[in-house]
């Protein structure tokens, strides 16, 4: 099991620059499996584990801490990482993330910001972004993974061949043609809806 210790942003001021960072879009992600695939280099999804716990915020936030904190209840506590709650949590994992790609020789594309790239000579190896979701394009993934585990202590997990990423399975088709469509998440919803219609009683699906 898992706990999560969570920050009651809510109770933090907001802040008045905009603290969000941006994401890969769907259509950039299916570009970078179609220049993959054009160019043989290997698809590669992967996640990082507490992602915010890797960088330090720069909001500053304490709290009182209660009973579950055993001997420092009462006790003063300063927040010193970007916690998942905060308002810049997101952000401040963003710019860390980005200066991780930058020491490994990447440079965003021009064409979406949240693409990395990195010339390789005859191609560019590339990564696509997704708050911790990552996409990676490369003849050699597991050297990208082994840089991002080994030298800068990402702690990354589901890392495999790509085929399943933003709620979309990447398959072969019939004739060999690599696709990309959100099969398992249609099911889902459609397993959800079905037993969720027979479970239910009419005052609850008008709720529903």
């Amino acid at each position: 099991h898992k706990a999560r210790l969570v920050a009651g942003g809510h109770l933090a001021e907001t802040p008045i620059d905009s603290a969000c960072s941006s994401v890969v879009s769907l259509r950039g992600a299916r570009l970078l499996a179609f220049l993959g695939e054009l160019n043989g280099l290997k698809i590669w999804s992967t996640d990082v584990g507490n992602a915010c716990l890797e960088t330090h915020t720069e909001e500053k936030v304490h709290v009182i801490a209660g009973p579950e904190f055993g001997d420092r209840d009462g006790h003063v506590l300063i927040i010193s990482k970007a916690l998942h709650g905060l308002h810049s949590s997101g952000l401040r994992w963003s710019e860390r993330l980005a200066d991780v790609l930058r020491e490994m020789g990447f440079f965003t594309s021009k064409a979406e910001k949240d693409i990395w790239m990195r010339d390789k000579g005859d191609h560019c190896e590339c990564i696509a972004v997704h708050v911790d979701d990552l996409l990676i394009a490369s003849k050699d993934p597991a050297f990208v993974v082994k840089l991002l585990t080994e030298t800068h202590q990402f702690k990354l997990k589901g890392t495999c061949p790509a085929e399943f990423h933003l709620g979309c399975d990447f398959f072969l088709d019939e004739e060999g043609v690599p696709c990309c469509a959100p099969k398992k998440h249609i099911l889902r919803r459609s397993l959800t809806t079905v037993t969720g219609s027979v479970a239910l009683g009419p005052s609850q699906q008008h709720r529903r």
